[in-house]
């Protein structure tokens, strides 16, 4: 079964740990997004490992340089994952990989930016990571006429382990499942909801 990811884009650890504490019976990986880690700082991702020790803890650095070292940042602080951008030449992947498995933890590469994210999937992969994020970020979310469906067919032919982020919500829930994604990412849809709780449960009943 798909494991559900929750992207925390608030911007201070009280807030974080708050909105965990609501999903976190539904959610397998709390993601701690970029601003919420440069707002913060490493002490977000001890934090909330203390808070939610038996979840997955997702740093998202989006590293594009001295991978070892900032994977290794990482992982001291507490994290299970970091996230390498695609786009960054492959010794940076590399150095990160190495450095987790000195830690026991795991590297995810995000493609956001990188134009064929279905073949740099495939590259990387022979790397060592543990999955490729096929990512649509917010702008190009927010530019007229994009689909999830981009993601979601770029998933079904990648034939490597990939999660989905980019506008996973519950009417598309069900395609991301059937896509063959190990994790679907959520954001907004859980974030932004009136229940958040309600919106986790009902992501995580449909990935079932």
């Amino acid at each position: 079964m798909a494991k559900l990811q929750v992207a925390i884009d608030l911007l201070t650890t009280e807030d974080a740990i708050a909105l965990a504490t609501k999903v976190a019976p539904y959610i397998d990986i709390i993601e701690l997004g970029t601003p919420l880690i440069k707002s913060e700082g490493l002490s977000v991702i001890t934090a909330m490992k203390e808070a939610f020790p038996d979840k997955k803890v997702f740093a998202d650095f989006k590293t594009a340089d001295a991978g070892a070292l900032e994977a290794e940042m990482a992982f001291k602080a507490g994290a299970d994952y970091i996230t390498i951008l695609g786009a960054v030449d492959d010794a940076t992947i590399a150095g990160a990989v190495a450095k987790a498995k000195e830690y026991n933890r795991a590297v995810v590469v995000d493609t956001i930016g990188v134009a064929d994210r279905v073949k740099r999937a495939q590259e990387v992969s022979k790397l060592g990571v543990e999955f490729v994020e096929l990512h649509a970020g917010l702008d190009e979310q927010a530019k007229d006429g994009y689909s999830i469906q981009v993601l979601i067919d770029e998933a079904t032919n990648a034939g490597v382990p990939v999660s989905i982020a980019g506008g996973v919500n519950i009417n598309s829930i069900a395609d991301v499942k059937k896509s063959g994604a190990v994790v679907a990412v959520a954001g907004g849809a859980i974030y932004g909801a009136e229940d958040p709780a309600a919106a986790a449960k009902a992501l995580k009943e449909a990935l079932a």
